[in-house]
């Protein structure tokens, strides 16, 4: 028995995972490699070869790096469960004309959930991934911050953790760069890994292509929802597909000339219809947040103003927040695009992931 303590480390096949692991070993912990099958594209109907973590080659990758360093590694299949709770929940935010946020979903109800459970099973006391982030405890709580490489933060998926599963939660490689972590693969003699391509797409929608998805796990939701309305500033100007295919903010696939470029303000369901609108349509100043967690404090300060990212990429804007309802309300120092319901509003105090929630429905025209 290691003094360190013992490990369950989730791998991927891919080369940040497989560090991780690598690094924790070196460190004198006792691991336990576990490789988690969430999806097949066989079930997707498309016929494509598998890549990324739920591949053969990629569970294999794994298992080959446990097999070198001599810990034990085991692959566990949660098909069931990542169907019934993601795949269901990533069609029913379409059908209700929201936009899913699948990553954040399986990381708390999903992957953190099974890990803790096997973790308990193999005597773990700890579960490792590879994510970009940083834990440190203040205040007896843990507070997750951005990673080093700012450019490979992965905090914005992470909002969901609570703290009994943040305390037995390590990031192994949140202290490091990307090419720093590249650099010990190659040291360690794994090439290979190290030049491995990856896939930023949803694990389970092949080629990112949500609208074939979607008409394959609901063969007559086209024929349902095609022969909508476009409207466009109180007009109607046009049909379309179906609300189910569009997303806000889109500009191009639109199939509608207006002379200059228009794009998807808002989506209704209950009407079948696409509301259009000019690039300033598009900005909002206000937003509430539903299912919200907070991380670093008990329960969020009154007018508390935090950076606010509304998607993965956005910088974030400030924005002053206060609990209302049972929600966050939101509102903006300066207008931001394209606000998808659906997606994620996380809020940072400087490097710090205070929490995030989901972003709710906007009001009806």
């Amino acid at each position: 028995m290691s003094k360190h303590g013992k490990v369950l480390v989730a791998m991927s096949g891919g080369i940040d995972s497989s560090v991780a692991a690598m690094m924790l070993h070196e460190q004198g912990y006792e691991v336990v490699g576990i490789t988690m099958k969430t999806w097949d594209y066989e079930s997707s109907g498309v016929g494509k070869k598998e890549t990324g973590c739920c591949s053969l080659d990629s569970i294999h990758d794994a298992r080959a790096m446990a097999v070198n360093f001599g810990f034990p590694h085991y692959i566990l299949d949660i098909r069931g469960e990542f169907g019934d709770h993601i795949i269901n929940n990533f069609v029913e935010e379409y059908l209700a004309g929201r936009t899913p946020n699948p990553c954040v979903l399986c990381n708390t109800h999903i992957k953190w959930e099974a890990l803790l459970k096997r973790a308990d099973m193999l005597d773990c006391e700890f579960i490792a991934t590879g994510h970009y982030a940083q834990l440190r405890e203040e205040n007896n709580r843990k507070v997750i911050f951005k990673g080093v490489d700012e450019t490979k933060d992965q905090t914005y998926v992470l909002w969901g953790l609570g703290q009994e599963s943040l305390k037995r939660t390590f990031f192994p490689l949140g202290g490091y760069k990307k090419t720093e972590i590249r650099k010990m693969a190659i040291d360690a003699g794994f090439v290979d890994l190290a030049n491995k391509s990856e896939s930023y797409d949803i694990c389970f929608v092949p080629d990112n292509d949500y609208r074939a998805f979607l008409k394959h796990r609901l063969p007559d939701l086209e024929a349902k929802v095609e022969g909508g309305n476009y409207v466009y500033k109180n007009k109607t100007v046009g049909k379309h597909r179906g609300y189910p295919f569009y997303t806000i903010g889109q500009r191009k696939g639109l199939d509608i000339a207006m002379g200059d470029p228009v794009f998807v303000k808002e989506i209704i369901p209950e009407t079948n219809t696409i509301v259009l609108g000019d690039k300033d349509d598009l900005l909002e100043q206000h937003l509430t947040v539903r299912d919200f967690n907070i991380i670093k404090y008990d329960t969020l300060p009154h007018d508390f103003v935090g950076l606010t990212k509304i998607r993965y990429k956005d910088p974030g804007t400030l924005a002053t927040i206060n609990t209302i309802d049972n929600k966050l309300d939101v509102i903006f120092h300066s207008p931001v695009n394209g606000v998808a319901p659906g997606q994620s509003a996380v809020i940072y105090e400087g490097t710090d992931l205070v929490g995030g929630g989901f972003i709710d429905r906007k009001k009806l025209i």
